[in-house]
Parts: C-alpha cells; sequence; structure tokens
C-alpha cells in the first residue's frame, strides 16, 4: 500500500513501528555496553585524568553517583552509536511521500550530515577538551585542588560535544537553505560578516562561560559554511539536472505528477483540442443571441400593448 493509500492511523501506526525498533536497537545496544559502563566512562574522563596532578582523580559527591553516572554515559554513547539507524528509520519513514529528485539528494545528506556529527564529537573529545581542561587547570588558585565531580563533569562533556556535533552541521543547513531558495549563494557572501559575528555568538550560547572554548567552535563554524558555500553548486546542478530527468517524458518517476494528479475533470478539460473549443464556445454565443432575441421580442409585445400608445 503506497504512502498516498494509507490512512491516518496506518500512518500512525507506521511511526510506532520505527519508534519501537529505534527503542529496541538503542536497547540493545546499551545492553551491551552496561558491562563495560566503568570502561567507556574511564575512556570519556581520560582528557581531564591526564592534566590532573599526578595521583589525583576525580571525586563522585552523590551517593549513588558512582552507580548512575557510567550507566548515563553508556545510554548516551548508546544513543550516539544508534545514530545512523535512528537517521536511516527517519528517512524510511519520510521518503514514500518525497519526488525521486528529493530521494537522491536525501540519502547523500543524511550520510554527510551524520559524518560530521560525529567529526564534532571527535575534534569536541581530541582537540577542544585537552586545550579547555589544561586552562582550568592552571588558572585557578594555588591553594585549589582540582577534584572535579563525576556527575559535573559529564554534564559538561555532553553539552560541549553535543554543541559541536550540532555546530558542524553548518554546511548541510547552508546547502538546505540553498536547495529550498530561501537565500543564495551570493547574499550569503555579501552577509559573510553578520555569519561570523553569529558564529561567536552561538559559541558562547553553546559552550561554558569562557573564551577559549567560544573561539573553538566559532572558527570551525565559519570554516564549515566557507565549506558549505563551496560544496552548495554542486549539490544544486545534482538537484538540477535529476528535476530535468524527472520532466523527461521517457523517464517514470517514483511519484505521480502534479498532471497526473489533477481531478479527471481537469484533465477533461486540458485534454479539450482546439475544435472542440471552438465549437463549445459557439454553442454558448448562440445561446447568448437565443436569449437576446426572445429579451426583445418581450419589449416589442410590452410597446404593443402600451394604451398610451392608442391615445
Amino acid at each position: 500500500m503506497t504512502s498516498k493509500e494509507m490512512t491516518f492511523v496506518q500512518h500512525l501506526v507506521e511511526l510506532r513501528d520505527i519508534l519501537l525498533r529505534s527503542v529496541i536497537a538503542i536497547l540493545v545496544i546499551f545492553i551491551s555496553l552496561f558491562p563495560f559502563a566503568n570502561e567507556v566512562y574511564s575512556f570519556i574522563a581520560a582528557p581531564i585524568i591526564s592534566v590532573l596532578p599526578q595521583g589525583s582523580n576525580i571525586i563522585a559527591i552523590g551517593v549513588i553517583s558512582p552507580f548512575l553516572t557510567p550507566l548515563k554515559m553508556a545510554l548516551i554513547m548508546a544513543v550516539y552509536l544508534a545514530m545512523p539507524y535512528l537517521l536511516y528509520q527517519v528517512w524510511k519513514f519520510i521518503a514514500p511521500a518525497l519526488y525521486k529528485h528529493e530521494k537522491q539528494m536525501i540519502m547523500p545528506l543524511v550520510i554527510s550530515s551524520t559524518l560530521l556529527f560525529y567529526a564534532g564529537l571527535l575534534f569536541s573529545f581530541y582537540i577542544v577538551f585537552p586545550v579547555i581542561f589544561g586552562f582550568l587547570s592552571s588558572i585557578g588558585p594555588s591553594i585549589v585542588d582540582f577534584t572535579p565531580d563525576i556527575q559535573y563533569y559529564l554534564d559538561f562533556v555532553l553539552k560541549v560535544s553535543f554543541a559541536f556535533g550540532v555546530a558542524f552541521e553548518v554546511p548541510i543547513a547552508t546547502i538546505l537553505l540553498l536547495m529550498f531558495g530561501a537565500t543564495t549563494i551570493e547574499n550569503l557572501k555579501k552577509n559573510r560578516p553578520y555569519v561570523v559575528i553569529g558564529a561567536f555568538i552561538l559559541g558562547m550560547l553553546l559552550t561554558p562561560p569562557d573564551i577559549i572554548s567560544q573561539t573553538l567552535i566559532a572558527i570551525p563554524m565559519w570554516l564549515l559554511f566557507e565549506a558549505g558555500l563551496i560544496f552548495a553548486p554542486l549539490f544544486l546542478r545534482k538537484e538540477d539536472s535529476s528535476e530535468s530527468d524527472d520532466n523527461d517524458p521517457d523517464n517514470t518517476p517514483s511519484q505521480p505528477s502534479k498532471t497526473q494528479s489533477k481531478s479527471a475533470e481537469e484533465q477533461e478539460e486540458e485534454d479539450w483540442d482546439d475544435d472542440e473549443f471552438d465549437a463549445e464556445m459557439d454553442k454558448i454565443d448562440e445561446d447568448f443571441q437565443k436569449m437576446d432575441d426572445e429579451f426583445a421580442d418581450y419589449l416589442k409585445k410590452l410597446d404593443d400593448e402600451d394604451p398610451k400608445k392608442d391615445t
């Protein structure tokens, strides 16, 4: 059954199945990571452990933090690892409603957005965190021991890494804006200074209140924006060629065209040739002429019956 024939309830059932499969995928990965939750947290804590004084470790203030924090880390890691499958489920749900050229464009965008998200996570873990933690551990007073809590550290890492993962989607956002006609490449180039300022403002909102992390996220966002401008013409040309293929009469699209989806009455009207149209117009003119003659005869009859005319 196609998406056009599906009812609203059937769409809800399909959405329920997709959500159920997504939750199952996350649970399967989480169950696989659960026995190694402590090792996973130790791996995530490596950037801050490397800058702590010799023999120091992060601490746990909460009573059940040593148990819940690694568990939470394993669950978040399961979501990150299941991200390609989750995006595939989203694509599978919306694919029947797309035209052929839109399907051809969505899959490369889904793959590239997934890779960029992972690139943002890796960039934050291997480049940003060592710089931030090295700065924070050296700037405090000498009488203060730098021993972060495991829960606060996890919240910090999740917030910053997710911010970098989203920030690395800037090329995809740029390409989508250009594809849907919201702006043009010329306008984006002309407004480049505002984009740079906006990158620093967004970096200030997404990262902790320090200039280092703000700069480390703003500069990649600006560079990724420039990358989006460079690669956008390739996607736009590909989209234009796909649309021309869809308009080719020899190419049968996967979705019905606008003309095919019109009602039978409108299709019948468009199928009229010139002779049928002229004949129909002549018939209408004859009807109007007949009405005019009948109205003229009626006025003449009234004029003949007027008594004042005889006097």
